[in-house]
C-alpha cells in the first residue's frame, strides 16, 4: 500500500482559489489511479475527481466539471487539486485516495476545506 498524506486546505472566500496536495510514499506511485474525493458535514463522501496512471486520462464529478482540475506530477510522488471558483457548498474534508484494480486502497487523512459566502 501507499501512505497519503494531504495538505493545502483552509478558508477561503466565495469565487476564491485554492490547490490540494497529496504527497504519497512509496516508489510504485506512477502505478496507481489516484482520486480526490470529499465529505461535507452530514453527508456521506462522494467522488470528485480522478486521474490515470500517466496523467493522460481525467474524470471529473458534475458538480466540479470546469472549475476543479486533478494532475499529478510521478517524478514528485504527489497528485494535485486546483480549485477554482469555490463555492460554499464545497466546504468539505477533501481526501485523496489511491487505486489499483479499480479499488480505492490507500487514503490520506484528509484536509478541510471551507469555503465561505
Amino acid at each position: 500500500q501507499v501512505q497519503l498524506v494531504e495538505s493545502g486546505g483552509g478558508l477561503v472566500q466565495a469565487g476564491g482559489s485554492l490547490r490540494l496536495s497529496c504527497a504519497a510514499s512509496g516508489r510504485t506511485f506512477s502505478s496507481y489511479f489516484m482520486g480526490w474525493f470529499r465529505q461535507a458535514p452530514g453527508k456521506e463522501r462522494e467522488f470528485v475527481a480522478r486521474i490515470s496512471w500517466s496523467g493522460g486520462g481525467t474524470y471529473y464529478a458534475d458538480s466540479v466539471k470546469g472549475r476543479f482540475t486533478i494532475s499529478r506530477d510521478n517524478a514528485k510522488n504527489t497528485v494535485y487539486l486546483q480549485m477554482n471558483s469555490l463555492k460554499p457548498e464545497d466546504t468539505a474534508v477533501y481526501y485523496c485516495a489511491a487505486a489499483t484494480g479499480g479499488t480505492y486502497s490507500s487514503w490520506g487523512q484528509g484536509t478541510q476545506l471551507t469555503v465561505s459566502s
